[in-house]
């Protein structure tokens, strides 16, 4: 009796770990040790963001990139892994975006974190994803934005305004309601 109680237990514990692993459920990713996104979405008014950090490295196309160089655009920066599920699922709606959102000012880039360039670069192709891609094996760029709206799960999604400075963050898989509704107003914001 003792046993099948334990084989039951273990085996829900088995389930759920199994579940948060491809989901949007917050809690710690299996054996990743990432947590995944809630959903929430978190905006600064002007007043309160500060300069997003400078981050530089190289894209999977071998060039190199600078957000520093994006100023005076809206920057959607998306945390991914060609592992994560959620990251799979927002793929098709950041592509569309940035085709879409481009010619008004609005740059998409990807940060790929902890990830082969092989697996990533099959992701990037599958997904049609046009946009740059930093290579992040480590997670050091990403905890370039500890100081600000630290993007804490896969996938998240900073956003920055065209002064670049931290204005949002999304946590978890983004919708395209959700990144429009963040968008938008900084479209709006006139740059100084």
């Amino acid at each position: 009796m003792v046993r099948r109680i334990l084989a039951a237990a273990l085996a829900v514990l088995a389930v759920g770990t199994l579940a948060a692993c491809g989901s949007d459920a917050p809690g710690p990713q299996a054996d990743s040790g990432f947590v995944a996104g809630d959903g929430s979405i978190v905006l600064l008014p002007a007043d309160q963001r500060q300069q997003a950090p400078d981050l530089v490295g190289t894209t999977l196309d071998g060039e190199q990139f600078r957000l520093a160089d994006q100023l005076g655009n809206v920057v959607v920066l998306n945390v991914w892994a060609s592992w994560c599920a959620p990251c799979r699922a927002e793929a098709p709606t950041l592509a569309a975006l940035d085709t879409e959102l481009r010619p008004r000012g609005v740059r998409l880039v990807g940060l790929d974190t902890r990830d082969s360039d092989a697996s990533a670069r099959g992701f990037v192709e599958r997904f049609g994803i046009a946009y740059p891609n930093v290579v992040d094996r480590d997670g050091r760029l990403q905890l370039l934005f500890a100081g600000t709206l630290p993007p804490q799960a896969i996938p998240s999604t900073v956003v920055i305004d065209r002064e670049g400075r931290v204005a949002a963050r999304l946590l978890g898989k983004a919708s395209e309601s959700s990144l429009r509704g963040v968008i938008e107003p900084l479209l709006g914001e006139g740059p100084g």
